[in-house]
């Protein structure tokens, strides 16, 4: 009985690292893409499944400004993601480039991820990215400092292991590729939501991370904010060439 939590271990890092087996660039018949475009709209436009995939994409988005805080040397306090998809993360260090670096990249995130998914599947290392993701979504639980935000890794943990431990690798690939353009289209959504605050409901503008740069920096909002629009939209630029590129003809 003793050895069991040491076998289950052993199987799931072994899962692991068996993702880190390079395969072919997968050709992906239309339907079949129709199939996956499918699946990641249905992910992230309807309001049903929206409020809970949402709480993902936000979870990225803090993850993107963690990841850039710690790229510049700020020490991480904690993170917080809230059911109605609102985000905290305290992080203290230098003032100027580091703080404003950590607060840009935030609504870039769930787009750049989501390109590095498709990318992934498209050089052959899907299982690669599923195992990097289950790792990077467990060790995010040291910095949550909230149930909802640990409920979120914890069930994101698990989807990603599923499918490291039992997934054969076309279904990986699938997998990876319909989260990463879910990812995209939810960083798309999370835009106009931000530039909706700036013109129509500015009442709402001290949650605005460009709000936020712009009165820490000086530089106006709009700046901030087409700043996250050339990066989003490079991202599913590319995303979508490298899609087009995996199009079985």
């Amino acid at each position: 009985m003793t050895d069991q939590p040491l076998n289950a271990v052993t199987t799931w890092w072994q899962a692991v690292l068996a993702g880190f087996v390079h395969t072919d660039s997968p050709d992906v018949p239309p339907l079949v893409l129709l199939g996956i475009l499918a699946a990641a709209v249905a992910l992230s436009i309807p309001r049903a499944t929206w409020r809970w995939f949402g709480l993902y994409v936000t979870f990225v988005h803090e993850l993107g400004h963690a990841f850039a805080a710690l790229m510049t040397g700020r020490f991480i306090h904690g993170l917080k993601i809230g059911l109605d998809h609102s985000g905290q993360l305290v992080s203290s260090g230098r003032r100027g480039f580091s703080a404003t670096w950590s607060g840009f990249w935030g609504y870039p995130a769930p787009a750049v991820v989501g390109l590095a998914l498709v990318w992934s599947v498209s050089a052959g290392w899907a299982g690669a990215a599923a195992s990097v993701g289950a790792l990077i979504l467990l060790v995010a639980l040291i910095f949550l400092r909230n149930f909802t935000g640990i409920l979120v890794a914890v069930a994101s943990a698990a989807v990603a292991q599923a499918l490291v431990m039992f997934a054969d690798p076309r279904t990986v690939s699938y997998a990876v590729l319909a989260l990463g353009i879910a990812l995209g289209v939810g960083s798309v959504r999370d835009f106009f939501k931000v530039a909706t605050v700036h013109t129509s409901r500015r009442e709402h503008l001290a949650s605005s991370d460009a709000f936020i740069l712009a009165r820490s920096t000086g530089v106006p909002s709009w700046v901030w904010l087409s700043g996250f629009a050339v990066v989003i939209g490079t991202s599913a630029a590319f995303s979508a060439w490298l899609l087009w590129g995996m199009l079985a003809r």
